[in-house]
C-alpha cells in the first residue's frame, strides 16, 4: 500500500525525559532567547540517536506501517527549518496577534516570524535526520515539514524585507522549499508530510476577520495558498507520496482556532494536488464530516484524525468504528483512513499525556484501522 496508511499518525512524538535533560545540558536552558535550530553537539546528538532507535521500534511494535523519528532532533515542529534558511528572525516570546486557547480562555501568544532579508536556503539538518531515520526502520520513513503557506500565514500579513512585492517574497519562498524537498528526495524520501495550520484556521470566523485586517479577502488567500502549495511541490517526482497536515493548532492541549472545514473543503481537496489529507476531527471545534463530500473520488485519501493527542483518556473503539461509518456517508470508505487529530509534541515539552497513554493510542489506531480495513 502506498502512503498515507490505514493507520497512520501525524509526526511528533512525546520526547523522553533523558533527551529534554541532555538538550538542556548541552544546549541551555529551553528560553524564548535561547538559541533554536541545529547543532553540532555530538553528545546531543549521540542520545538523539538513541532516542531515536527507541521511538521507531515503539511504532513498528505497535504495528504502524510507516514511522518518523519522532522530531526528536527539533525543539519546534516548524522554526528549526525556517530560522536555518536567510533571511528570517522570530520573537518567540509571545508577542504575536495570534494567540493560543483552552478551555479557560486565551493563554499566550504565538511566536512572531519576521522576514529582515532575502530568502534564501541553506542546508539544514531534516534531510541528515531523514537518512537517520531511513537507515534506523524497515517500515516507511515519513519526513514532515512546515508548509509555505503557514510560514507566510504567521507573519501577520507583513512582508518585511520585501515591501510590498508579494510575487518576489513568494518566489524566494517558494524556491528555498523546492531545494530542501530535492534534498530530501535525493536522500532517499518517499513520503513527504506538509503541516499546516493557516488553511484550517480560515474556517475560524475569527481568523477570517484577522486576515480581513492585513487588507486580504480570506477567499483569495486561499486560492493563493493552493496555488503556492502547489508550486512547491511541482517538480517532485512520481513515485513520492505528498500529504497535507491541517489542524486548528496544537501546543501543549492548547489550540488557536475551531469551526468546520466547509469554508474551505472545495479548494482544499479538488485545487490542491497532494495525494492525501490528515484532517482533526477529534473534537467539535472540527465540525461535522459533510465537508467529505467534495473529495474527488478516486486516489485521494483523507486521514481521519479521530484521536486525540491532546488528552491522555484512550478513544473507545465502537466510538472509533461509528465516527469512520459516519464519515464514509459522505466519502467512500476505501479513500479514508484513521490517524491522531495531530503530533503529540509539537513543542519539545509535549502535551498532557504520558509515553504509556501515546502508544496506547498508537495500538488502538492500528486495531481499529485492521478491523475496519483488514490490511492497515
Amino acid at each position: 500500500m502506498t502512503p498515507p496508511c490505514r493507520a497512520d499518525h501525524v509526526g511528533s512524538l512525546l520526547r523522553p525525559e533523558k533527551l529534554k535533560q541532555a538538550r538542556e545540558r548541552y544546549l541551555g536552558p529551553q528560553t524564548p532567547t535561547s538559541n533554536i535550530g541545529p547543532h553540532e553537539n555530538r553528545e546531543l546528538r549521540l542520545v538523539e540517536d538513541a532516542c531515536i532507535r527507541d521511538v521507531v521500534a515503539l511504532q513498528e511494535r505497535v504495528g504502524l506501517r510507516a514511522v518518523t523519528d519522532g522530531e526528536f532532533r527539533r525543539r519546534s515542529w516548524w522554526l528549526e527549518l525556517i530560522l536555518g534558511w536567510e533571511g528570517f528572525e522570530a520573537d518567540r516570546t509571545g508577542s504575536a496577534k495570534l494567540k493560543w486557547r483552552n478551555e479557560a480562555g486565551v493563554t499566550q501568544g504565538f511566536s512572531d516570524l519576521n522576514v529582515t532579508g532575502k530568502i534564501g536556503w541553506r542546508p539544514g539538518a531534516v534531510a541528515r535526520a531523514f537518512s537517520f531515520l531511513k537507515e534506523s526502520t524497515t517500515a516507511v520513513p515519513k519526513v514532515t515539514l512546515p508548509a509555505p503557506n503557514c510560514v507566510h500565514y504567521y507573519m501577520g500579513g507583513k512582508l518585511g524585507f520585501y515591501g510590498r512585492d508579494a510575487d518576489a517574497f513568494w518566489s524566494d519562498l517558494v524556491g528555498a522549499y523546492r531545494q530542501e524537498l530535492r534534498q530530501l528526495v535525493d536522500a532517499g524520501a518517499r513520503y513527504i508530510q506538509l503541516d499546516d495550520t493557516s488553511i484550517a484556521f480560515i474556517c475560524d470566523p475569527q481568523h477570517r476577520e484577522y486576515v480581513r485586517s492585513w487588507g486580504t479577502d480570506p477567499e483569495k488567500l486561499l486560492r493563493v495558498y493552493a496555488d503556492r502549495i502547489n508550486e512547491t511541490i511541482a517538480e517532485i517526482p512520481a513515485g513520492v507520496t505528498v500529504t497535507l497536515h491541517q489542524c486548528r493548532g496544537n501546543r501543549e492541549g492548547n489550540w488557536a482556532a475551531e469551526g468546520g472545514y466547509d469554508p474551505v473543503a472545495e479548494v482544499l481537496f479538488n485545487s490542491i494536488e497532494v495525494d492525501g489529507y490528515f484532517l482533526e476531527y477529534d473534537t467539535a471545534r472540527a465540525g461535522g464530516f459533510e465537508p467529505l463530500r467534495l473529495l474527488p473520488k478516486g486516489r485521494k485519501r483523507v486521514v481521519l484524525g479521530l484521536v486525540s493527542s491532546k488528552k491522555p483518556q484512550l478513544e473507545d473503539k465502537a466510538l472509533l468504528l461509528r465516527r469512520i461509518e459516519q464519515a464514509s456517508r459522505f466519502a467512500p470508505l476505501e479513500q479514508l483512513a484513521l490517524s491522531p487529530q495531530c503530533g503529540f509534541a509539537s513543542s519539545i515539552r509535549g502535551n498532557p499525556l504520558g509515553a504509556a497513554e501515546q502508544e496506547a493510542k498508537l495500538a488502538r489506531i492500528v486495531e481499529v484501522a485492521h478491523q475496519v480495513w483488514g490490511d492497515a
